[in-house]
């Protein structure tokens, strides 16, 4: 068979069949003459018959072999590309019958044939060459279609642009033709537009293939804080950064890299929008379905911390299966201000199961039920009235806590201090570290609540407040409180009255202010206007007091007491009249 080249030629060649190829005597070279016809310029199918050093032999039907330079079926490696007995085609420059030579080329029987398929394709379109790329040049690149060489853009390099062009250096890939001048010679080639072309056949064929629940592998394209973008071919899909696994993840960079083929299921797919979500965990059994058998209540758990809020610490005891421990729940003797404080993220802790609800995917773990709790022995050790001597661990508004022991702090109410002073500043009283006795007053072991008193110490001075006391009486005591409406004062320990302003003074002094004739601290000495031991209220009188020094007086003056009609008694019931 021989096929027109481009200096024409006949494309098939033709065998006498009028020609007796038996007779004997019949001279040879009219029989090669005879039965093909071989023009310059074809191009034609031989077969290698040998491969030497320097030549490659072909057989082509001729009255001789034809030898053709090895450097022709050399690879841009240095390969040898043939071996004896291959099939080759081959272009016939020249011959000469009288000698029965004739010389053939390799090189340009591909040229033809390459020439023939750039004008294929550009013509009608479809298909695509193939090339290497060999240099780079202003604008773009330079691609070895077998020996054409053609121009690549910059642009066209690639679906994306290139960020190193020496990449592409030796790469063989495939092209569309965008444009061709034959009689110049010129190519310019597209490697996006076959990528492109490529990327459409493979969306449709994927897209006709995709349904919910089916199970497919993609390359990791793209990689975001929320997911990671997942080539199925010719069209992605989303695999949010929730989807990657059951456990708990940081950014999808964890576990994904670009360029990673992954096998993943399709859980939501529309067609029309082409959007797809997959999932990874899902290839997996939920951890969660089986937490009520593995984790009951009371099991003991190792597992790493992977998160601290305010309120607690989340603990991973297995992938995809967190618990919280709340932080009422980390200890029972230290006091933590902030999980923080006490664990950091990373840190292997061990709990116990507290409770497990399945449905709201939620486990509670407690790190101090590794222990006994103290507060079981307390109420033993230290009964209602129990006298105890500690420290003051804390002061505040309402009142000061004490150390009972390790973990157990009691509180002393304000109300707890005094049987009659109205406490409003503890700081004034107690200072941090101060040792301090008080009562048990309750314990609270549910509520882990150790209530103390200090005015428990001493009797109630109230209850016996008429025994010693009497309306009339003269009593001296110190002045502990000013207010606008007079003074209170201390008659005894936790025993106070009430020096009302409209009391204070001699005679006919008017007071206007307490402070105009006091200060906190002074004595004063004053007689007993009533005593209220229900209401805890006793009342004195300055004025009164002068009083009855002014008819003491008189009385001495006038030489005789049966003179005088008025007694201090008798003064005191006029007050309370009045009153």
């Amino acid at each position: 068979m021989c096929y027109k080249g481009e200096a024409g030629g006949k494309r098939e060649g033709r065998m006498d069949v009028n020609t007796p190829i038996t007779q004997e005597g019949e001279d040879l070279q009219q029989f090669y003459k005879g039965t093909f016809q071989i023009e310059e310029g074809d191009i034609l199918k031989g077969k290698v018959i040998d491969v030497s050093k320097d030549y490659v032999t072909v057989d082509v039907g001729y009255k001789s072999e034809g030898q053709i330079p090895i450097v022709e079926f050399l690879s841009h490696d240095g390969l040898l590309t043939v071996n004896p007995g291959d099939e080759v085609e081959v272009y016939v420059e020249r011959r000469r019958d009288d000698e029965g030579e004739i010389v053939l080329s390799k090189v340009k029987a591909d040229r033809i044939r390459l020439w023939e398929r750039i004008m294929e394709v550009w013509e009608k379109g479809e298909g695509a060459v193939e090339g290497t790329v060999v240099a780079r040049v202003k604008g773009g690149f330079t691609v070895d279609l077998k020996g054409i060489k053609a121009f690549l853009p910059g642009s066209q390099a690639d679906l994306h642009p290139v960020k190193d062009p020496g990449k592409l250096i030796g790469k063989r890939l495939k092209f569309k033709i965008l444009k061709v001048n034959r009689r110049r010679n010129n190519v310019v080639l597209s490697h996006r537009a076959f990528l492109e072309e490529e990327r459409e056949r493979m969306k449709r064929e994927t897209l006709s293939k995709l349904r919910v629940g089916a199970v497919v592998e993609g390359t990791v394209k793209n990689i975001t804080d929320y997911g990671a973008f997942i080539d199925l071919g010719g069209v992605d899909g989303l695999l949010h950064i929730t989807d990657i696994s059951w456990g708990r993840i940081a950014h999808p960079s964890d576990r994904l890299s670009v360029g990673d083929r992954v096998k993943v299921k399709v859980i939501k797919f529309d067609p029309e929008a082409e959007k797809i979500s997959l999932g990874m965990k899902q290839l997996e059994p939920d951890p969660w379905s089986t937490v009520e058998e593995k984790y009951p209540e009371g099991t003991r758990v190792r597992g790493k911390v992977v998160g601290i809020v305010d309120y607690g610490i989340f603990v991973e005891i297995e992938e995809g299966v967190e618990g919280l421990i709340h932080i009422s729940d980390m200890s029972w003797s230290k006091r933590i201000k902030h999980p923080s404080k006490y664990v950091s993220i990373g840190d292997i802790v061990e709990a116990v199961v507290l409770s497990v609800d399945k449905d709201r995917r939620r486990i509670s773990l407690g790190m101090k039920q590794l222990e006994p709790n103290p507060w079981d022995l307390v109420a033993e050790k230290y009964p209602v009235g129990t006298r105890i001597i500690g420290q003051v661990k804390t002061v505040t508004d309402f009142g000061i806590f004490i150390g009972i022991e390790e973990g157990i702090d009691g509180l002393v109410h304000v109300s707890e201090m005094s049987w009659s002073k109205r406490v409003r500043n503890p700081a004034e009283l107690y200072k941090k570290g101060q040792e301090v006795e008080a009562v048990v007053l309750n314990i609270d072991k549910e509520r882990e609540r150790f209530s103390l008193g200090i005015k428990q110490l001493y009797p109630d001075p109230w209850t016996t407040v008429t025994e010693k006391y009497r309306v009339g009486q003269v009593v001296t005591g110190k002045v502990t409180t000013l207010t606008d409406f007079g003074a209170f004062v201390e008659l005894e320990r936790d025993l106070e009255a009430l020096l009302h302003v409209s009391e204070m003074g001699t005679g006919g002094q008017k007071v206007e202010k307490p402070s105009d004739i006091l200060k906190e601290g002074d004595t004063v000495t004053a007689v007993i206007l009533h005593i209220n031991p229900q209401e805890r209220r006793m009342g004195l009188s300055m004025k009164a007091l002068a009083r009855e020094k002014e008819e003491e007086e008189m009385r001495k003056y006038m030489g005789g007491e049966e003179e005088l009609t008025l007694n201090l008694g008798e003064l005191i019931q006029e007050k309370q009249k009045e009153e």
